[in-house]
């Protein structure tokens, strides 16, 4: 378990040495300013088509609605990216809509659709900054929202880059925009309670947590502001979350090693222990979903629950490795998607009836986000990279229990 509190030199330390690591961006830094409550109550979602599933449920009450689940890689709007966000803009402040709207035919028809923020927002009007410490354009919330995303998790090791001020500022943004969140709090009664989100016929409750925040002590008096990574804390939140209503739980963890496209001991370990927790016989955990790694990693079915150990980066400029060299895996990423079937029995859990991956690429040439999956422009490198992607994906045997590719 990672330490809540680390004296400041430590904190210093930790953000010096971070400057090696894959967050790191090849360009130059922007100047100044450029131009320009999570309820526990499920919000209502998009209306969900039923499939194929049992017309009655069990006692013969009509079944509820199944439903599409997507989740995507890290939001990291580096410098280049703010800058890009403010060219798209035409001069006047900062439109991210441009750069995601390659994902939008994924995201939008989705159910309930989940990404992750990774950096935190600063003041309105700037100034914003890139690599180290992140203070990103507000807008990208309206944009997370336009482009169809319902919910983001909010913990990473960057939560705390411009410490409870930043946290504050990013989930007021997302909440006037409309995207729930999970992960990050501004009160102790914000953090008890779960996000609950309403998809089809089924309540979701999403948690999620980081494996640390660069060596950042989490603000005095408030040891609930970021959910840290926890084996017995994800499990006992994940039983309140069901005793809070939720049908279906799904975990996302910031964790795993930087630029290794292998999940690491702690993500087996603890992907391991998460699915195979059990309460009355039902998984406490129906879907775990993790990020960081800034490279695409692979999706494996684990105990009968399905684990994407990291989904890659969805947005990030030119990514540097820890060699110092430019690495084109950071701008490689999945969607994945996920269709939920009701219980055909009492006391079952909702079943993943189709499990797909959708490679994704950020071309920094372009500054927008390509789906790989329906890609069909002539472009040479589409092929190479998709392939890429997909051969990691399925790297530990995700297509013999049924994963495949989709658009």
């Amino acid at each position: 378990m990672t330490s809540r509190t680390r004296p400041a030199a430590v904190a210093v330390a930790a953000l010096l040495l971070a400057a090696a690591t894959g967050c790191t961006e090849g360009s130059a830094p922007v100047g100044g300013a450029a131009p320009g409550t999570s309820a526990a109550q499920p919000t209502a979602g998009r209306t969900a088509t039923p499939p194929a599933a049992p017309s009655a449920a069990p006692g013969g009450a009509s079944a509820p609605a199944g439903f599409t689940l997507v989740a995507s890689g890290d939001v990291l709007p580096h410098d280049s990216i703010i800058r890009r966000s403010a060219q798209d803009a035409g001069g006047d402040g900062y439109d991210f809509g441009p750069m995601l709207s390659g994902a939008k035919s994924v995201v939008a028809p989705a159910d309930l659709a989940i990404c992750h923020m990774e950096t935190v927002y600063g003041k309105e009007g700037g100034p914003y900054t890139g690599y180290p410490a992140f203070k990103s354009p507000p807008e990208v919330a309206a944009a997370l929202k336009a482009t169809g995303y319902d919910s983001c998790s909010t913990a990473s090791n960057h939560t705390l880059d411009d410490g409870a001020a930043g946290l504050r500022r990013t989930l007021d943004a997302l909440d006037a925009a409309g995207v729930r969140h999970a992960g990050s709090a501004r009160t102790a009664e914000e953090a008890a309670r779960p996000t609950l989100l309403k998809a089809g016929g089924a309540t979701v409750a999403q948690l999620a947590y980081t494996y640390d925040t660069n060596g950042y002590p989490l603000p005095d008096g408030q040891p609930w502001a970021v959910q840290l990574l926890d084996e017995r804390k994800v499990i006992a939140d994940a039983r309140a979350a069901r005793a809070a209503g939720a049908d279906v739980v799904v975990v996302s963890v910031h964790w795993g090693t930087e630029w290794q496209t292998e999940a690491d001991e702690r993500q087996l370990s603890l992907g391991r222990a998460l699915t195979a927790s059990t309460s009355g016989g039902r998984p406490d955990i129906d879907l775990i979903i993790g990020t960081h790694a800034h490279v695409p990693q692979a999706y494996e079915k684990v105990n009968g629950t399905w684990v994407i150990y990291g989904m890659g980066d969805q947005i990030a400029g030119d990514m540097i490795n820890h060699e110092g060299a430019f690495d084109p895996r950071g701008n490689q990423g999945t969607i994945g998607r996920f269709t939920f079937t009701p219980p055909t029995a009492p006391g079952a859990r909702w079943e993943v009836t189709k499990a797909e991956f959708v490679p994704q690429w950020f071309d920094t040439g372009r500054g927008r986000v390509v789906n790989l999956g329906a890609a069909d422009d002539g472009d040479p490198r589409h092929a190479s990279i998709r392939e890429t992607i997909r051969q990691v994906v399925l790297g530990r045997g995700a297509e013999k229990d049924g994963l495949t590719m989709g658009k």
